[in-house]
């Protein structure tokens, strides 16, 4: 796939995703939306990619949307804003939804639906000087779209205030209300997050993808008859399958999993 908006570099089983477009701070349009969805679908699917980290080149991670985009926005009718919006909840749902883990590395500012694609993936870090900002209700809009990952990620108490406020908020507010894991120097953003990676290939490959799946549809859900036999079948199959049981073995007989081999 060629690439116009974003690159992607792949280094083993690491792949980096990088919004490509400096020049505007990386503010998304139709076609990153449409590169971005491609690209996470791709590499879901891909038996080599353990974990991927989604970075963003130049001195901002994301200003959210495109201007030239919004402007013709602007002129759309009702039946093409809604599909235009559908189109970028679909990326959104690939990024949450992908399959491998996913690592935001933020190492800038990240406003509007650049916080969206940061809470739609599994880990987020940020340099401490970075500044956050639900800048929506400024122009008259909500963040809607992304509001299901965005509220997810920095619950309910917090999301009332950002989206009611527009206000800037720094990283550390940021790590307060648990919309990033982590904030480091902008010295250490790189090595922080390649010990994440490292952690995470170091683990069972399918039992990450179901830890990431219990999350997802565990979340929320009332503690109920139901859920516990849930629970129970999920742990029950995850032991049956090959990877249990080589880990559980390989453990016993005090040996690397056949997945670090090599």
């Amino acid at each position: 796939m060629t690439y116009t908006t974003i690159s992607l570099n792949r280094s083993g089983a690491l792949a980096e995703v990088c919004l490509n477009r400096a020049e505007v701070r990386n503010a998304f349009n139709e076609t990153t939306i449409t590169e971005l969805t491609e690209t996470f679908l791709q590499l879901g699917n891909d038996a080599g990619v353990r974990a991927i980290v989604l970075a963003a080149n130049g001195p901002a991670f994301c200003a959210g949307a495109d201007l030239n985009w919004m402007k013709k926005m602007a002129g759309y009718s009702n039946d093409e804003n809604r599909a235009d919006a559908a189109q970028l909840a679909d990326m959104l749902r690939t990024i949450y939804n992908c399959a491998k883990p996913v690592v935001a590395k933020v190492q800038g500012d990240c406003y509007a639906g650049g916080m969206g694609l940061v809470a739609a993936c599994d880990i987020a870090v940020t340099v401490e000087e970075a500044n956050f900002c639900l800048s929506e209700v400024k122009l008259g809009l909500i963040p809607a779209t992304i509001s299901p990952y965005v509220i997810k990620a920095m619950g309910e108490n917090a999301a009332r205030r950002y989206f009611l406020t527009a206000e800037r908020f720094s990283a550390q507010e940021a790590l307060r209300v648990g919309f990033v894991h982590a904030v480091t120097k902008a010295g250490e953003l790189d090595e922080t997050v390649a010990g994440i990676v490292k952690a995470l290939c170091a683990n069972s490959p399918n039992a990450v993808k179901e830890a990431k799946r219990l999350v997802r549809e565990v979340a929320g859900m009332p503690l109920s008859d139901s859920l516990i036999a849930d629970s129970a079948e999920r742990i029950a199959a995850i032991r049956a399958s090959d990877e249990g049981r080589e880990g559980v073995r390989s453990f016993l007989e005090k040996r690397k999993p056949n997945w670090l081999e090599g």
